[in-house]
């Protein structure tokens, strides 16, 4: 009697079983329906969608008519699209090692324990959810060419010609990504500081009683340690550089005329085309190229790291 009661509470019988996989199959759907609906039509829809709209000369005036690869062959000559393709990666290359260095540096001066560290620790992520339009505004007076503070500055210490900055051809991109990086740095720093916290304490014992210093205990204990968070904020901010947008919407209100199309990039272009001069078909190939430039970006980052790693 004792196995009988055994075999019925611990093996459920066949009928059971099933109802119980039942449940939890459909609990578990209930929980990741709702996100994945979500996801399918605020972002697989439109993203599919875009390549058809790509292949169309739709505009907001009448049905799109498909036309082939005629928007990407226009987009190979034209010259908008060259300025603000190569503008997309000087932005990048500038804005990815720069955000690093300066996020990583304040991660490894913040993970001490300074007093009021949690308060510096607020001030650096505090520019990240400062409104956009806040930050063009003091940067703008900041980068005043005449009565800017930073011009004022240089001119103490014996330039003459300071930079015109975000009114030059020259250094407007410099400025906006100086900008960027202060927005941005706040953020990644936080990533980098939950990475420095996985690095065991007792490695750098031990290389402190190798007699490593400093310097060396950073480069064979703390950036091997953070290796997977370094690769995090490489994608993360390669992606969000490739796709700058707002930062320079706002400091450079001519579109793309103003500077001199210094600062025009990629989603810069998309947005005059698509929504200034309603010519949806070749904003979308415009996106596609743009989103082809992300993906190919990214696969080449995994690679590296997996022959890194490997």
């Amino acid at each position: 009697m004792t196995s009988a009661v055994a075999d019925g509470i611990g093996t459920p019988s066949p009928r059971r079983r099933s109802k119980l996989v039942l449940r939890n199959t459909l609990l578990g759907w209930s929980f990741i329906l709702p996100n994945f609906i979500g996801f399918a039509l605020i972002t697989l829809v439109p993203v599919v969608s875009l390549f058809y709209v790509s292949l169309t000369d739709y505009n907001v005036f009448g049905k799109g008519e498909f036309i082939g690869f005629e928007n990407f062959q226009k987009l190979v000559a034209d010259p908008l699209f060259h300025r603000s393709f190569i503008n997309t990666l000087y932005f990048a290359v500038l804005h990815v090692p720069l955000t690093i260095v300066v996020s990583l540096g304040l991660a490894l001066l913040l993970n001490t324990k300074l007093r009021g560290v949690a308060f510096f620790r607020t001030a650096a992520f505090f520019p990240y959810i400062t409104s956009i339009v806040a930050i063009a505004l003091v940067w703008n007076l900041l980068f005043s060419p005449d009565f800017g503070p930073i011009n004022q500055f240089l001119r103490f210490l014996g330039i003459e010609n300071p930079p015109g900055w975000l009114t030059s051809q020259d250094w407007a991109m410099p400025a906006i990504v100086i900008i960027s990086t202060w927005r941005d740095m706040g953020y990644y720093m936080i990533l980098f500081l939950a990475g420095l916290q996985t690095v065991p304490r007792e490695l750098y014992e031990a290389a402190r009683v190798d007699g490593a210093n400093a310097l060396q205990r950073f480069w064979n204990v703390t950036l091997p340690g953070i290796r997977p968070t370094m690769f995090l904020v490489t994608v993360l901010l390669t992606i969000a550089s490739l796709k700058i947008f707002d930062l320079i919407i706002v400091l450079s209100p001519g579109g793309t005329q103003a500077p001199n199309q210094a600062t025009v990039v990629l989603s810069q272009f998309i947005y005059q085309k698509g929504f200034i001069e309603s010519k949806f078909g070749y904003a979308s190939a415009g996106a596609v190229a743009l989103f082809l430039v992300c993906i190919i970006a990214t696969v080449v980052q995994f690679l590296i790291n997996k022959k890194r790693s490997a």
